[in-house]
């Protein structure tokens, strides 16, 4: 029978529907959308502005610091106004920019737009996390991991789209394409997005960074959750071709395999934390991430390497979100301020670790290099113990 509940939840025999749910859902999905999008459209940025392999380097680093600049900021915002306001002025400022990476014609321009695109993704990526936290706690149960698959499958459907559109329709139509489908999107999301607000108690906390040790281990939680997920995604093809002869085809299933694993675990994971807690839930993973990155690093043929990431994939896909939703549920932190602290560190990983793992891998190899990286899940699991904090969800608040 149904029954309603705090947070305009709706009970049937068990399961749970809410407008708050499907309207945080449809903000994850947005922005893998803009994002999945974007990953076609480089090799057209490049090519406008002429930029050589290293001053396309240059670019992505732009991106990845506008992120991290705004991403704090964005969580003070929060703190101010509400996680329901920030993430639809983030996402109607972010939304636009996709045309404005297209239309660039001078290097200035394109530094400009990129470190727009990459500052008001990371800005909404922090604010929809934060929203996604109060919907769990209005709901007293777990949503976030089934959140990110909802950003797993946006950025599926734009990468997949991206080219076919470029191709019938040009950069510039594309770009309006996927911009109007995310405006649409929004309106709809926007009339159920769970609204939330600031406490007033805690203005003076808002203004700076905290100086508590808890978000900034679960931060280190999710940076050394994402390293692994940013090597495989830039160097797995690299693996397979160089290292294990894989030819062209079958290069590219390296990142295949862990996406696919990654996001049916993610639409499992919520279950899995109701069931399991997350501290069990997230041991588990890490184990599995670790055992998986061993298998595909030590692996004597493709085969067995695609099993292995395979593997790393179910493993990784429930251990940031996870780690986020136990930063947004720090005890005596406002939500935006402890998911920017996490958010920034874990973003950082997939953002400019893999820079760093090719000038390792130039002198040692990416077999040495994949090995070496599930060592970073031997901390994860010495760190496991703070996801008790994502539980905090099953608490009641008033």
């Amino acid at each position: 029978m149904a029954e309603t509940i705090k947070g305009g939840t709706v009970s049937l025999r068990g399961g749970y529907f809410t407008r708050t749910r499907a309207a945080v859902s449809l903000l994850f999905f947005i922005n893998g959308l803009m994002m999945g999008a974007w990953a076609p459209k480089i090799p057209i940025f490049a090519a406008a502005l002429s930029l050589s392999e290293a001053h396309l380097g240059i670019m992505l680093f732009v991106f990845g610091a506008g992120s991290l600049l705004l991403m704090p900021i964005a969580g003070v915002q929060i703190s101010r106004f509400g996680s329901s306001r920030v993430v639809l002025v983030a996402a109607l400022l972010f939304i636009p920019t996709i045309v404005g990476i297209t239309l660039v014609d001078a290097l200035w321009a394109g530094a400009v737009a990129i470190f727009l695109f990459g500052g008001l993704a990371g800005a909404m990526d922090v604010a929809m996390n934060a929203n996604a936290v109060e919907v769990e706690r209005s709901m007293r149960r777990s949503i976030m991991s089934s959140c990110h698959a909802f950003w797993s499958l946006g950025g599926l459907v734009g990468a997949a789209t991206g080219g076919v559109l470029i191709a019938a329709i040009g950069a510039l139509g594309h770009a309006l394409l996927v911009a109007g489908v995310a405006l649409a999107l929004l309106a709809i999301a926007r009339t159920m997005i769970l609204v939330d607000r600031p406490h007033p108690s805690e203005r003076r906390e808002r203004a700076r960074l905290p100086l508590s040790p808890l978000p900034w281990l679960i931060g280190l939680v999710a940076l050394f959750s994402m390293i692994p997920e940013g090597a495989i995604l830039d160097w797995g093809a690299l693996y397979l071709g160089n290292e294990l002869s894989a030819s062209t085809a079958h290069s590219g299933f390296a990142f295949a395999a862990f996406s696919l694993a990654m996001a049916a675990m993610r639409f499992a994971g919520d279950l899995a934390r109701d069931r399991l807690g997350a501290v069990t839930t997230l041991r588990l993973c890490t184990i599995a991430s670790f055992v998986g990155l061993i298998i595909a690093g030590q692996a004597p043929n493709v085969t067995i390497a695609l099993i292995g990431f395979g593997i790393a994939g179910i493993g990784i896909s429930n251990m940031v979100p996870i780690a986020f939703s136990a930063g947004g549920n720090i005890p005596g932190l406002a939500p935006g301020i402890g998911l920017s602290v996490v958010t920034s560190l874990g973003y950082s990983g997939i953002l400019f670790a893999p820079s760093i793992i090719g000038f390792i891998a130039e002198y040692t190899s990416l077999s040495t290099v994949f090995t070496a990286v599930s060592l970073l899940n031997l901390v994860v699991l010495a760190l496991s113990g703070l996801a008790r904090h994502a539980d905090r969800i099953s608490e009641a608040h008033p």
